[in-house]
């Protein structure tokens, strides 16, 4: 039997940072290794903030050795202050990567979501919900930041195949699939 593929996925942020560590068996089947948040204080200078930050994904890295690294790619948005201190997270989490010599990509909130739940502009609710679903958890992940980061996780495992890259593996998560298989039965 061919080993997991262990994936961290991180949602970066200055104040809530979500790291979401899964296992992917080569059927694509999920189970959750590790979820939470690394949170920094707002008031902190943006120095300690991202030594915070730091540490606690070096320790999530250290504790459960994943072997790739998903990160959320920021996108523009209105307020120009949140946009820097996301993309500074992210930098951090794509450093550690590189310092711990795994390779690491980054996939658009649209991506996530479709790859979950099979649409791209879902809701917050939505992706907690089928996170929760494909990873059997009794409860929905909180806060939504430990959601997506889990959505980011399982996202870059179903996209890149087994090996945790491109290999030409068909790229429908299974919630696309059974929403392509959802539309052909209505079709009928």
């Amino acid at each position: 039997m061919t080993s997991p593929l262990r994936v961290i996925g991180i949602d970066p942020g200055l104040t809530r940072c979500g790291v979401g560590i899964v296992d992917v068996r080569p059927d694509r089947s999920a189970s959750l290794v590790y979820v939470g948040v690394v949170r920094s204080a707002p008031d902190a200078p943006i120095a300690e903030r991202l030594k915070t930050i730091a540490a606690g994904i070096r320790d999530a890295i250290r504790i459960h050795e994943p072997h790739v690294m998903a990160v959320e790619r920021v996108f523009a948005q209105q307020n120009r202050s949140t946009v820097m201190g996301t993309a500074q997270a992210s930098g951090i989490a794509l450093l550690l990567a590189a310092e711990h010599g795994m390779s690491a990509a980054t996939h658009t909130p649209s991506e996530v979501k479709a790859a979950v739940t099979g649409y791209g502009s879902a809701e917050k609710l939505q992706v907690q919900t089928m996170v929760a679903r494909i990873l059997r958890l009794a409860e929905l992940p909180q806060p939504a930041d430990a959601a997506d980061a889990l959505a980011l996780a399982l996202c870059h495992a179903w996209r890149s195949g087994p090996s945790g890259r491109a290999d030409g593996v068909e790229t429908l998560t299974p919630a696309q699939r059974a929403w392509r298989d959802a539309e052909r039965s209505v079709r009928r």
